[in-house]
């Protein structure tokens, strides 16, 4: 049995809390909206799966409050809020933790690095949809998976372990030494569809036609040349072939955009559509499409 933290109570956080917690481990989740924290200390997380619906048992309480020992930290807040909460851990820095994040956009671990040693960070991404519903509710319908690596191969050893930790959890995870250019589809993949979803306030299946197909693609096109200009192995044919895995499986899955701005908060424009248009300005690149959806986003953000 591990004991795990995780940072950020939202979908994906509760999502895998619940999965590790039912797969034996000792789970606690932090977050700042005590709520949430309120609900899941009194009740746990209730977890609805293709498979049947379950009641994980997940402590919940401020990250001051949570002490050594603690075997994996995971982070799982939106970005922008990634060095605040990354700072607020700092002193699990000598219980010798791993550090996991499978958060979406870039720039995260820079923010985990400048509190944790690099050999200690693993860094990945995950496909699998999640949607919360009220204070301690998660659903995930359809297929997910997680790819994950050492940030630098001296964690590699410990990228392989927290594998299979989440593998055992029914998380579908696999070590990919591959990572960066499988961080850069999911940036992609999100540039794109949670983008266009928050503009149209639709879920991922009604993205499912010819004239918005073109302007993925057109979007995917844009941000391969910004990723081979960073030196990224980017890899357009495969970007496509998980849009269209979620076109066919998580039709009715709603992104964290989405639910963001449907619930009047800030969204992740800025940690995954800013971040790639700022490395594109960087090189000089041209990225129209890419700028105009996100431009778009940004008008709706909360003042």
């Amino acid at each position: 049995m591990q004991r795990i933290v995780v940072i950020g109570a939202g979908a994906m956080g509760c999502l895998f809390a619940a999965k590790l917690a039912l797969a034996g481990h000792r789970v606690t989740v932090a977050d700042v909206d005590q709520a949430r924290m309120d609900a899941i200390a009194a009740q746990g997380i209730a977890l609805s799966l293709d498979d049947g619906d379950f009641a994980a048992r997940v402590g919940a309480c401020p990250i001051a409050a949570v002490d050594g020992p603690v075997d994996l930290l995971v982070l799982f807040t939106k970005g922008m809020h990634s060095a605040a909460a990354i700072a607020s851990a700092a002193h699990l820095v000598d219980t010798g933790c791993t550090v996991l994040t499978l958060q979406n956009g870039l720039g995260n671990t820079d923010a985990i690095a400048a509190v944790f040693p690099r050999e200690r960070i693993v860094w990945g991404v995950t496909d699998f949809p999640a949607d919360l519903h009220g204070a301690n509710a998660v659903s995930s319908h359809g297929q997910g998976h997680v790819w994950l690596a050492g940030l630098i191969p001296a964690a590699d050893a410990r990228a392989r372990a927290v594998a299979d930790i989440l593998d055992d959890a029914g998380l579908n995870a696999r070590f990919a030494p591959e990572v960066e250019a499988m961080v850069w589809d999911k940036v992609a993949f999100n540039s794109a569809l949670n983008a266009l979803c928050t503009l149209g306030q639709v879920p991922v299946g009604r993205l499912h036609s010819a004239p918005i197909r073109r302007i993925v693609g057109t979007i995917m096109d844009e941000i391969a040349a910004i990723a081979r200009a960073e030196g990224v192995a980017f890899d357009r044919t495969r970007t496509m072939a998980k849009v269209d895995f979620a076109l066919a499986n998580h039709t009715g899955h709603k992104p964290s955009m989405l639910q963001d701005r449907l619930a009047g908060r800030r969204t992740e424009v800025e940690s995954i559509n800013g971040a790639v248009l700022a490395i594109a300005a960087r090189h000089g690149l041209a990225a129209p499409t890419l700028e105009l959806v996100t431009d778009l986003v940004r008008l709706g953000e909360p003042a």
